[in-house]
């Protein structure tokens, strides 16, 4: 889970032995700070990834499943090693990126993630990797029992406040994702975590010592008329069954969206109305209130476009099916989280449930986990977990600008209509991060052992430098004045440029335990490969990691 904001200090997940390098090993291409892949400047956009149909993508990946042999053999992995197709994305000029999960032995392979690059003709062009290490280990037999593993497991939710917390069993995997490969278990423990989020706690425990090696939260904290709380009258898609209409959005990949009525659990109830104007545009503490189901079907259906029109992405898998929305969670309740089990985004009312956390660029944000789980699946804890937030915090930026919405205008503030804070201001700055009092501006060698929401802040500052520059200017009526690490002065490419390098980087270029370092690469290759190794944007990229510290 990714909740949009956490107070408490249980979020900062890893122990520092638990954190991982995050080390990004990119075979058959020069991966340093500074680097570029080998060969001429790609044309510009000739890397940007093209829309496949859902047959084309279906056939692209039973193809690639189909060789999966052969590319395990040509990658050189070991011969108990198996690769499974995760995701495939195909560029314009041809190149396929495909994203594999691994198995050893039939176990799964955490941190074993890997993207293999191939060119139109077929060559392989390069294997990112999440780990350089080689998978073996020397037996398959644990020295102890799965239910201490999980007995720890519960043990470790409940000293970070969760209520009713319950696993289901360990299962047996090879841990890969720090250090070395080593036989493990994974357990996933259920239930409430303190303030009320539903609980989805991962914790690895070492099968030979007993030993906690990681854990991490996988719940990822997200035509009618709406008349919305935060982004006025807008228009919304519905359907019409019969006399009734349902907020159910079917040009969308079915999107529906439902009241939980201040429940916690469930699907909950399907909003409907007979004269298809949903809301009254104001807050009400009612739970059956459609004014936050609209402002979450705004959000959904705006999201949705977002990625359609910018990257060419057809759903947050990719494969055109919608996700749903759940409204009015629990009572008072000051946060919204994504959650991949289910599927859905959900959000809570608020202060004395008059605050709905349905505005536009928390929509985005909490969407924006689905595809990063989708795709690099960027562990949420340490400098991964930071890099997982900021994600969500650009392309949820990316949707309020985008959706060019007069009442809610684009700017790069998160929650900044949702008043969590109860004095007008926002959650977070992208231009200056520190400004909330908690967040970096700068990377440091103990950025990873911040909270995920306030480490993000380094890459959040890079985004904005990347896109508007430092200093001071004023945009869409808002002032900013970004500062630089070394005193530089960052000239931006503009934040459309930027979301392709970005979205390229995530899809292409980064792993699981990516970290700031390899996120610096990442970047880096994705800017080559867009727009050339001598391009403006490719030296702005390195500028602005510099201006945060990350060199």
């Amino acid at each position: 889970m990714s909740p949009l904001y956490t107070r408490h200090k249980r979020t900062t997940l890893a122990i520092a032995t638990a954190v991982a390098a995050g080390a990004l090993l990119t075979t058959g291409l020069t991966t340093g700070a500074g680097a570029a892949p080998a060969g001429p400047a790609a044309k510009p956009l000739a890397a940007a990834p093209v829309q496949l149909s859902a047959s084309a993508r279906t056939s692209l990946l039973q193809e690639r499943q189909a060789e999966a042999a052969t590319t395990a053999q040509q990658i050189g992995l070991g011969a108990q090693e198996k690769l499974v197709v995760k995701d495939v994305v195909k560029d314009a000029d041809g190149t396929v990126h495909t994203r594999y999960e691994r198995t050893y032995a039939g176990l799964p392979v955490l941190g074993g993630d890997l993207v293999v690059h191939t060119s139109k003709a077929g060559k392989a062009e390069g294997v990112t990797k999440a780990t350089k290490a080689a998978i073996k280990v020397a037996s398959l037999t644990p020295k102890i029992a799965a239910g201490a593993a999980e007995k720890q497991a519960l043990g470790a939710a409940k000293s970070l406040g969760s209520d009713k917390a319950a696993a289901d069993g360990a299962r047996k995997v090879i841990w890969a994702g720090s250090g070395t490969p080593v036989l493990a278990y994974e357990t996933v423990v259920g239930g409430f975590q303190d303030d009320g989020t539903p609980n989805q706690l991962h914790v690895i425990t070492d099968a030979a010592t007993g030993k906690k090696l990681y854990e991490y939260q996988g719940v990822e904290n997200a035509t009618g008329t709406g008349k919305t709380l935060y982004s006025g009258t807008v228009s919304l898609t519905t359907n019409l069954s019969g006399s009734t209409y349902q907020l159910y959005d079917t040009t969308r990949g079915g999107h529906k969206t439902y009241n939980l009525a201040r429940g916690t659990s469930g699907t909950g109830t399907l909003f409907t109305d007979a004269d298809n104007v949903w809301g009254t545009g104001t807050a009400s503490s009612s739970s059956t209130d459609q004014t936050a189901a609209a402002d979450a079907a705004y959000g959904a259906q705006e999201t949705w476009d977002f990625y359609k029109s910018t990257f060419g992405r057809n759903g947050i898998k990719n494969n055109g099916v919608g996700a749903s929305s759940r409204v009015h969670y629990s009572s008072a309740y000051k946060n919204a989280f994504w959650n991949d089990s289910c599927f859905c985004m959900t959000y809570g009312d608020g202060t004395n449930n008059t605050h709905p956390l349905t505005s536009l660029d928390v929509a985005g944000h909490e969407m924006s986990h689905g595809v990063t789980s989708n795709t690099a699946g960027l562990n949420y804890s340490g400098e991964s977990g930071g890099l997982n937030e900021a994600t969500s915090d650009i392309f949820g930026t990316g949707v309020e600008f985008f959706a060019g919405n007069s009442s809610d205008t684009g700017d790069y503030l998160i929650g900044e209509e949702i008043d969590y804070n109860g004095n007008g201001t926002p959650l977070r700055y992208l231009d200056k991060p520190s400004k909330d009092g908690n967040s970096a501006d700068y990377w440091s060698s103990g950025v990873g052992n911040l909270n995920v929401h306030h480490s993000s802040g380094v890459a959040n500052h890079f985004f904005y430098l990347l896109s508007e520059g430092s200093g001071a200017k004023t945009i869409n009526g808002v002032s900013y004045n970004s500062p630089t690490y070394n005193g530089s002065t960052v000239t931006g490419i503009g934040r459309a440029k930027a979301l392709q390098i970005w979205y390229k980087a995530l899809t292409t270029y980064m792993t699981s335990t990516t970290n700031y370092k390899a996120a610096r690469t990442a970047t880096l290759n994705a800017a080559s490969a867009l727009y050339g190794s001598t391009s403006t944007e490719y030296r702005t990229v390195a500028a602005a990691w510099s201006a945060v510290n990350v060199a």
